[in-house]
């Protein structure tokens, strides 16, 4: 059984309140379900730091070495933010969007979703076996079963990728799951409101134009889960 979300002081949801998840199944879910995350880094260029928050593919390991399990990250070993997160605190966001609300009045127009904060002290991973494992778990995220077809990683494949573990322990989580909330004279007026839903859809698997093999059933599966015909 996992531990609950006991948010700190830089986590506690203080807008919003009523939204925020306390039990952590819900952030390991919104963990497996995301495909991107936002890091946020500070980067001190000659004595004037500035803050950077970039895109990037994750993993999670839940039995990870670091409290609370292992959020990876990875990127270039040239990216200047990967090599000086070392030992700082970093912020790691996601966020799903899982419906428009349309209200009665501007004020109260919205979205539905599911938002996450991490925050903890990043680490880079220098450790071989650790890297590729981190690195497996990236490629398995994105497409389960998929790093078990592939090649081993080279030496210098391996030399050119930096790996950024944050701690899952500190985090919050926020779900917005219902329609307008309209103040009652302007249901009275008679004005719709609801809610669009939305939802990641996949298309069916594009052939690269140096491949004429059939797709591969990971890749298949992969497709057909995320809405892709099951007949392809």
């Amino acid at each position: 059984m996992s531990t609950p979300l006991s948010p700190t002081d830089r986590t506690t949801v203080r807008r919003g309140h009523a939204r925020a998840a306390t039990d952590r199944e819900v952030l390991h879910a919104l963990l497996d379900d995301a495909l991107v995350a936002h890091l946020g880094v500070v980067v001190d260029t000659d004595g004037a730091p500035y803050p950077v928050v970039l895109p990037v593919a994750f993993a999670v390991d839940l039995d990870g070495p670091d409290d609370g399990g292992t959020l990876y990250v990875h990127g270039s070993v040239a990216a200047r933010w990967l090599g000086r997160s070392e030992g700082t605190t970093v912020c790691v966001t996601l966020t799903e969007v899982d419906g428009l609300v349309a209200a009665r009045s501007a004020f109260h127009h919205s979205m539905n979703y599911r938002s996450a904060v991490v925050i903890g002290a990043a680490r880079v991973v220098g450790e071989a076996g650790e890297k590729q494992h981190a690195l497996d778990l990236t490629v398995d995220h994105m497409v389960p079963g998929r790093a078990a077809t592939l090649r081993p990683s080279t030496r210098k494949e391996l030399a050119a990728t930096a790996v950024l573990a944050v701690p899952l322990a500190e985090a919050s989580v926020k779900v917005r799951a219902e329609g307008p909330v309209d103040d009652p004279e302007d249901v009275a007026a008679g004005t719709w409101g609801g809610v669009v839903p939305l939802r990641r859809v996949a298309g069916v698997p594009e052939h690269g134009a140096d491949s004429h093999d059939r797709v591969p059933e990971d890749v298949r599966r992969r497709a057909v889960a995320l809405g892709a015909p099951a007949d392809h």
